[in-house]
């Protein structure tokens, strides 16, 4: 078991989990996740490792309460233990020195960003960084995105906080006025759908960092199947990064969207459950 060592409320319904994890810790790289479960027969949720800390011994998740796993996992307090983390799974991202680097992130995906940008930085990169989420409450780790990159821009759907825009509206200012070498992106599908269609636009190398449904995390269940250049990969072993102008993001959203029916029966059944007790 995983005990919480931290805990932090970004908004009401996003929040950051500082767990003892040592072994995870030494060995995760920026791309890497984890697979959570809360208890013994719990749903398995796969969660990026946004940081790690080799000395406490510990790494960050961030979870959005969007189903019945995450509430619970959100509900969790420090002291409590989680039943289990298995990780670090996938592959971490290459990292090497090419230039000028645009991240983009959306939402919470800013959380699996952060150890990307940091390390491309880390490897003598100049980093220019766009945030997006509806609203100024959903901006997440905006300090330690700005401490890694040489510049942030803010974009918010409704203008509360940075610019007003989506995020390809940021990333198009930038792009006509920088040489970008790469361009790395992570947030839900449809936004990176669109990132990638800009990009591609004007011929800019691109990887996104895919969350599809995940369920064992080691390729045998194959819930994660994506199309990719017109092969199917495996997000868990053969990503979760893959060259965004290849992805069937179409096909990606469809796929996402197989339980929905489900999820929400069983969101109902635990407000209910939750009311009467």
């Amino acid at each position: 078991m995983n005990k919480i060592i931290d805990k932090e409320y970004f908004s009401d319904l996003v929040v950051k989990l500082v767990l003892e994890a040592p072994y995870i810790a030494k060995s995760r790289k920026a791309g890497h996740f984890v697979i959570v479960r809360v208890g013994e027969r719990g749903e398995r949720i796969p969660l990026t490792i946004a940081e790690a800390d080799l000395e406490k011994g510990t790494i960050t998740i961030i979870v959005q309460k969007v189903g019945v796993s995450s509430i619970k996992l959100c509900n969790l307090e420090v002291g409590d233990n989680i039943h289990d983390v298995v990780g670090p799974l996938g592959h971490p991202t290459h990292i090497e020195k090419l230039g000028t680097i645009l991240a983009a992130g959306g939402g919470v995906g800013v959380a699996p960003l952060l150890p990307i940008v940091e390390a491309y930085k880390n490897a003598g990169n100049k980093v220019i960084s766009v945030l997006a989420a509806r609203q100024k409450d959903l901006i997440i780790l905006e300090e330690q995105i700005r401490l890694h990159s040489d510049e942030v821009i803010i974009m918010t759907d409704d203008g509360s906080y940075g610019k007003k825009g989506l995020i390809t509206e940021g990333m198009e200012e930038v792009i006509k006025r920088e040489k970008i070498d790469e361009v790395v992106t992570v947030g839900p599908a449809i936004m990176m759908k669109y990132v990638a269609l800009l990009t591609k636009k004007y011929k800019l190398p691109t990887v996104a960092s895919l969350n599809t449904i995940m369920v064992d995390g080691t390729g045998m269940c194959g819930a994660c199947r994506v199309s990719v250049g017109g092969k199917t990969k495996f997000v868990c072993v053969d990503g979760p990064e893959f060259d965004a102008h290849e992805v069937d993001f179409d096909e990606m959203m469809m796929r996402l969207a197989s339980y929905t029916d489900e999820e929400s029966a069983a969101y109902d059944r635990f407000i209910n459950k939750y009311k009467k007790a």
